[in-house]
């Protein structure tokens, strides 16, 4: 599905995907086929007088279901909002209709963005394209697969610790965190103000650029939002990666890894380096505590934000995104100081290192794709986002790129970073990566 000259059939082809699997994998929380079509006409119409809509004419689009839209119920995931239903469109959503993008289903997702797995007590646990019996990953569990399964074309997901990259890597899309403030959170159900942003994905790293390029830019009505203007993410993307220097942090970002993906990964720096980059070697001092460090942050952030529900009406959680959030609510003042001071040093760090390189590879998760039944949420969550907690705690950019497969079939990927608002290099060098690599034009069993 690389072109969209024919919206109506691309929209077609999506929704026969979504009634052929949305009962086995409960990607989809609600599907708005009627406005999808209605708009796949428009876009066909304007095309047949010769007029392109946007960078997302007739692209057949995602949305995480903790971004609000306009009439279409917006849950969260979550028994509180299960029928809420919004009477405006979060900015993102105006940006994508104006660029030309078809909104076709709200993804579903970990109940209140709050996990690594998306299997959602409420809405149905959401199960993973390549194998039904693993997880999507998480929170952003349906975006990645609704992508995968070809239930759109382009998907939107929120990433706080990794909630995109995560269910990218897994179901073997590019998914992307941008700079923080670069896309607009207003309209989300939050998990942290510190933390959250807006984030694209798609098969193709030059997909995920017109995702981004489409919704990025300034709300003055955001206060998370930053007036600078980034770089036009569209401009260069093939120029390739010649001459940059690419650091390779081993220690924790590269122990503890399942063997498959430390062959995928290894591969991936043969790969950056056959392309012309220059790979270094660098230290990351006190990573290991990064994880929990940015827990704590997190976890007093999300609990404030519920505190009212967690109080009064505490019945009407899953019990184990309960457990979470009742972790922020017992952080201590002594220990919510002492993260903030680490993520100053953290950050500090990485911004000198960044004077030394353009950008940072890792693995993107750790382990295989974990099995769905009898899998922890708490501990699954913190094995795999073990290696974006950290990056997502020095405030990078990042996005993660297929890589791979495991021995039982599964998508492992790479992470790879730069310093803010140096998202278009990032792609670029996503870009460059896919151009030798096929990884990303492989599809799911069900979909052949």
């Amino acid at each position: 599905m690389s072109s969209f000259s024919n919206a109506t059939a691309a929209v077609e082809a999506c929704l026969a995907n979504i009634q052929a699997h949305n009962d086995t994998h409960k990607i989809a929380i609600t599907v708005m086929a009627d406005d999808a079509l209605r708009l796949a006409r428009n876009c066909d119409e304007a095309a047949g007088r010769g007029e392109w809509l946007g960078v997302l004419h007739g692209m057949p689009i995602a949305l995480k279901d903790n971004i609000d839209t306009a009439g279409v119920r917006s849950t969260a995931g979550s028994k509180f909002f299960f029928d809420r239903v919004p009477d405006t469109n979060a900015p993102v959503v105006d940006k994508i209709l104006a660029a030309g993008g078809i909104p076709i289903l709200k993804a579903n997702m970990a109940e209140f963005a709050m996990g690594g797995t998306s299997q959602n007590l409420h809405h149905g646990a959401c199960r993973n394209p390549w194998d039904v019996s693993r997880i999507p990953g998480g929170s952003s569990g349906g975006s990645g697969a609704a992508v995968a399964a070809e239930m759109c074309v382009g998907a939107f997901g929120t990433d706080t610790s990794g909630s995109v990259r995560i269910p990218g890597t897994i179901n073997g899309v590019v998914g992307m965190r941008p700079t923080l403030g670069r896309v607009s959170n207003r309209g989300t159900i939050p998990v942290s103000a510190a933390f959250d942003t807006v984030g694209p994905l798609a098969y193709s790293a030059i997909g995920t650029a017109r995702l981004l390029a489409a919704t990025q830019g300034f709300d003055p009505h955001d206060p998370t939002s930053v007036n600078r203007r980034g770089d036009d993410v569209l401009n260069g993307l093939t120029d390739g990666i010649k001459g940059l220097r690419v650091g390779v942090p081993r220690g924790f970002f590269f122990e503890n890894v399942h063997p498959d993906v430390a062959v995928a990964s290894e591969t991936a720096l043969s790969v950056l380096e056959g392309l012309g980059a220059e790979l270094v070697e660098i230290a990351i001092t006190d990573a290991d505590e990064a994880p929990e460090q940015y827990r704590t942050l997190l976890h007093a952030d999300v609990a404030t934000y519920h505190r009212e529900r967690l109080e009064n009406q505490p019945e009407l959680f899953g019990e184990d995104v309960y457990d979470r959030i009742m972790l922020g609510y017992l952080t201590t003042a002594l220990d919510y100081v002492t993260a903030q001071t680490f993520q100053h040093n953290w950050i500090a760090q990485f911004t000198a290192l960044f004077a030394n390189v353009d950008l940072l590879i890792t693995p993107a998760c750790p382990v295989l794709t974990p099995s769905a039944e009898g899998a922890d949420m708490l501990a699954t969550t913190k094995e795999v986002a073990r290696f974006t907690m950290p990056l997502s705690l020095a405030l990078l950019p990042s996005l993660s790129v297929p890589s791979g497969f495991d021995r039982d079939g599964m998508p492992v990927g790479i992470q790879l970073a730069a310093k803010p608002w140096d998202d278009a290099l990032l792609l670029r060098a996503a870009v460059a990566y896919q151009s030798v690599t096929g990884f990303h034009t492989e599809r799911p069993a069900i979909l052949r």
